[in-house]
């Protein structure tokens, strides 16, 4: 999943982490809603909100905003120098991206039970997801190549009605390559749902020990071409032996 890049890499490998870090990006998304009343894994309402706070001279929260907007842009810019400078190549480059992203949503899967409703801890708890989600959107475009994106819809959905519009036309079915865009797209609309669906849930029933799930996922993530290597391999050497 991580340790093909280039040309290397296939439909398959973007399609198993497309369904994994979006259920991960839609459950933070959903439940960091939920506890702190803030979309953690996209900008472009906030970018509205800024500027309405702007022009309504609500100061104070148009700081918390740009706040959440700069956070968002260092997560990117953090996971993409690091990455650039090991070398996007290298699967080893996209590990400690995630487990910094693991930490951060530590942070408040630990200490979300003290939050209080209070700003200061509005913006503590809820910049560190808005930074681990600018982390792990930019780590996913560089692995993909700009293919898959979890933390936001508004691009898939527009790239999916150009892409259905484009077979309609066509008038007769598509060539696999658009098959596979429009799979691809689906997917990543589908699980980040879920995803929000399964953080939602989750939420109200655990409160913030729902947030032990998402750094779950990212194991998976991190682990799963070893675990995937080390099972061949053992499966390979049974089948030598009989």
């Amino acid at each position: 999943m991580l340790r093909h890049t280039g040309k290397k890499r296939s439909f398959a490998h973007n399609l198993r982490l497309a369904i994994l870090l979006c259920l991960n990006a839609g459950f933070i998304n959903a439940a960091g809603f939920i506890a702190f009343a803030v979309l953690t894994t996209n900008v472009t309402g906030h970018a509205a909100l800024l500027a309405v706070n702007l022009t309504s001279q609500g100061f104070r929260a148009a700081r918390m905003v740009a706040l959440w907007l700069l956070l968002f842009l260092a997560g990117a810019f953090c996971s993409s120098l690091y990455i650039g400078k090991v070398g996007r190549e290298k699967s080893f480059a996209y590990t400690v991206p995630i487990v910094v992203i693991i930490l951060l949503v530590l942070v408040v899967a630990i200490f979300g039970h003290t939050y209080r409703h209070r700003l200061p801890e509005t913006e503590y708890f809820a910049g560190s997801l808005l930074f681990a989600m600018g982390m792990q959107n930019a780590l996913v475009s560089m692995v993909s190549g700009s293919v898959v994106r979890t933390t936001h819809l508004t691009g898939m959905f527009t790239d999916l009605g150009i892409d259905l519009s484009g077979a309609l036309l066509a008038g007769k079915p598509s060539n696999p390559a658009a098959r596979r865009r429009i799979l691809l797209r689906l997917t990543i609309i589908i699980f980040f749902l879920l995803g929000g669906l399964a953080g939602g849930f989750a939420f109200r029933a655990w409160r913030f020990a729902a947030f032990y799930v998402p750094c779950g996922l990212l194991l998976v993530v991190l682990f799963y071409d070893y675990f995937r290597v080390r099972v061949k391999r053992v499966i390979r050497g049974s089948l030598w032996q009989t």
